[in-house]
């Protein structure tokens, strides 16, 4: 690493406060997808002050933005997100469930630490061009609703992504390693369906109930889960139950569905299906219904020739350290969830002499925070969620890290993340993350022959076309 780089780099430790605070406020705000007006302000407040260029409401999404510093090409891109998920509130650093605002929001897939994680490597970026005057350009983009609204995937239909030469960004997990492979496209509808009220009583015969339509839906699916690929994946929510009264024949009724599937084609011909099956549970109620298109978002590309950028800086950098009252803290966190026992990461997962590694690491560390860097993995690989970061990779060079933030094994959109994600331990994920993805994007600054390779594997891995999943004339919306 070179004076100038860990001059750099440096200012990103300068920063941990600024960028601990904004972790720990966008925390506290906990907002739902494409609601997350104080978060974005709160950005868009601190970046000025830094001395960026920003953008708000990017493609029309309030709150959207974009921040650029620097000129000229490369242009790195860095992506940022903030949104929350529902019912998910919870007192930071506890051992137990406990609510910090009943019925409130929390950040339980670590939203609030990813993009002050892509802050920290933005003002990595720019403090190594102030440093070094060059052509080049970095770029954080703001990007909402990634569990429901995928701006990402709105951005790529209108063309953000194009003029990038790469995009970097992470996300929290339980495992620190550079992140490969493919993921499931996804695509959400909302299905309204209507029905005529009666007394289910005295008039039940004149009644039309748009929940039993809804129920009946659910129950094709169900049916359907036999017929379809096993990467595929259904989800669903009662949105709408049509009202708390029960002798009342409800007249509207309403349900989210998710349906994913690897690739988008196969995941527009399952929606098809999903709709017939809507179809089907309005003509056997008598009802009708609506259908409302609520994002989609496409499989994620791998780019081994960034990744290996990314590994090389990871290396050099090490890991994120933990005081013996964190370790002991992750340690009885892991006792309150299964599964704290895996051995984590795409390595281990796909290759038997990798995951004979990572277990030998845990051994060595000997406590339930993975403070060690995952071998890293060139093959193809899968995993079974998704994420708006796939349009990204459709468009231009793409690859992203993890960074330990939560105990091994950790589930998902859990207490448990809220837990952690307000602590320390969250606070240094953030931090090691800017420091990672900063470095690797000064590499990418200073290599044009990197960038070419980079380049030249994207064209070839994307060569069938990049299809949207969002129509040309959607818009994105919260879903009721």
């Amino acid at each position: 690493m070179t004076e100038e780089k860990k001059a750099a780099v440096a200012v990103i430790d300068e920063k941990a406060e600024l960028i601990g605070h904004v972790a720990d406020r966008i925390w506290e705000f906990a907002e739902l997808s494409l609601q997350e007006e104080q978060s974005a302000k709160l950005y868009c407040e601190v970046l000025e002050q830094e001395g960026f260029q920003v953008e708000k409401g990017v493609c029309g999404i309030d709150t959207a933005f974009s921040a650029s510093y620097g000129s000229g090409r490369p242009v790195i891109g860095i992506l940022a997100e903030y949104d929350a998920l529902s019912g998910l509130s919870q007192v930071a650093g506890k051992l137990e469930q406990q609510e910090r605002v009943p019925g409130a929001c929390g950040h339980g897939c670590g939203h609030n630490i990813l993009g002050a994680g892509a802050l920290a490597a933005a003002l990595g970026v720019k403090a190594y061009l102030e440093q070094n005057p060059m052509s080049g350009t970095v770029v954080l983009y703001g990007c909402p609703g990634e569990e429901g609204g995928a701006s990402k995937a709105f951005m790529a239909r209108d063309g953000v992504w194009k003029d990038l030469d790469a995009a970097l960004t992470w996300h929290p997990e339980d495992v620190n390693e550079v992140a490969t492979g493919s993921t499931n496209s996804c695509i959400q509808t909302q299905y309204k369906f209507t029905g005529i009220a009666s007394h289910a009583s005295g008039a039940p015969e004149k009644g039309r109930s748009a929940l039993d339509a809804v129920e009946l839906m659910n129950i094709g699916v169900q049916f359907l889960r036999e017929h379809m690929s096993d990467k595929a994946r259904v989800h669903y929510a009662i949105t709408d139950a049509g009202g708390r009264s029960a002798n009342v024949v409800q007249p509207r009724a309403s349900v989210l569905y998710m349906v994913r599937s690897n690739h988008v084609a196969e995941a527009v011909e399952l929606q098809a299906r999903v709709d017939r099956i809507a179809e089907g549970a309005a003509l056997m109620t008598d009802t009708t219904f609506e259908k409302q298109f609520i994002d989609g978002l496409s499989d994620t590309v791998s780019n081994f020739t960034l990744e290996q950028v990314l590994y090389d800086n990871y290396q050099e950098l090490g890991v994120p350290t933990y005081t013996e009252e964190e370790y002991a803290f992750a340690d009885r966190l892991a006792e309150t969830y299964q599964g704290n026992d895996r051995v984590p990461g795409f390595a281990a997962a796909n290759d038997e002499a990798a995951r004979e590694q990572v277990m030998e690491m845990q051994r060595k560390v000997g406590h339930k925070m993975n403070a060690f860097l995952a071998p890293l993995y060139k093959g193809e690989s899968f995993r079974a969620g998704s994420t708006d970061v796939g349009d990204v990779s459709w468009l231009t060079p793409t690859a992203q890290i993890h960074v330990a933030s939560w105990p091994n094994g950790c589930p998902g959109h859990s207490w448990q993340n809220v837990s952690c994600d307000g602590t320390d331990i969250g606070r240094k994920a953030a931090v090691h993350a800017g420091k990672v993805l900063a470095a690797a994007s000064i590499d990418l600054l200073n290599s044009p022959d990197v960038l070419a390779a980079a380049r030249a594997e994207f064209e070839k891995r994307t060569a069938s076309g990049y299809v949207c999943p969002i129509p040309a004339d959607a818009v994105p919306v919260v879903p009721d």
